[in-house]
């Protein structure tokens, strides 16, 4: 079995490998210390399982799994967790299989003999119980069986177009299946609804400038199109360039 272990904490990693070592005949072990890392290494590895700790910097290991779970074909996951009881509670839930730390032998074994992939609801669910909600800090999408993550702070635009959203960078164009609404939503705050089909990354905002036809356009950093305000949203965008 190919297993990736995914943990901030080196010793953790090294007490997982040493575990698994002990229950598995000769399993093939990678290491990852972050989500962000964990997505390049399944990538790299085709894992068929993955042993993630939650709670990580730069991404977490809930976010790391709902990019997995757009896969054609992703790894089961495990989680690996310091959470206490009531959060553990969410797992259970959704049927999502944990290992509470310190992880003990037994408890590992029992988990290894039922392996199974999670669904992206399942995720979905976990993330929005309010004690661990939280925005994702990229956006993923899958090419040639690969997984691309866009870093949020990078994406100048989400556009609806068909019934997909076109994410758009200073240099990338993608489609994905998230709804603008709950874009919009997720990322309250940092993202402004200009038009009906269109929100805009706050910090990509350069201005504002008027048409020949009288419409306002938003201008943004590093794209040379522009992109039309709804006559709805015109007063708000306005009010929110003016500070």
């Amino acid at each position: 079995m190919r297993i990736l272990i995914v943990d901030d904490e080196k010793l953790a990693r090294e007490r997982l490998k040493q575990l698994v070592s002990g229950l598995l005949p000769h399993p093939e072990l990678f290491e990852a210390s972050n989500g962000r890392e964990a997505l390049f290494e399944v990538n790299a590895t085709h894992p068929d399982l993955v042993l993630m700790d939650i709670r990580m910097p730069i991404m977490d290991g809930l976010e790391s799994a709902m990019h997995l779970s757009h896969m054609d074909n992703p790894p089961s996951v495990i989680f690996t967790t310091a959470y206490d009881q009531h959060a553990v509670e969410a797992f259970e839930v959704n049927a999502v299989d944990y290992l509470l730390k310190p992880i003990r032998k037994d408890r590992l074994e029992l988990a290894l003999g039922k392996v199974s992939p999670v669904s992206i609801q399942s995720l979905r669910n976990i993330k929005s119980r309010e004690e661990m909600a939280s925005a994702r800090s990229h956006i993923s999408v899958q090419l040639r069986g690969q997984i691309t993550i866009i870093p949020v702070q990078e994406i100048s635009y989400f556009m609806a177009d068909n019934k997909y959203v076109r994410v758009c960078t200073a240099n990338e164009r993608h489609y994905i299946e998230d709804s603008l609404v709950s874009l919009e939503q997720e990322f309250e705050g940092k993202f402004l609804r200009i038009h009906r089909n269109a929100i805009v990354s706050i910090d990509h905002i350069r201005g504002m400038e008027k048409q020949a036809s009288g419409r306002w356009h938003v201008k943004l950093r590093d794209l040379e199109e522009t992109l039309e305000v709804s006559r709805r949203h015109t007063a708000a965008v306005r009010s929110w360039i003016r500070g």
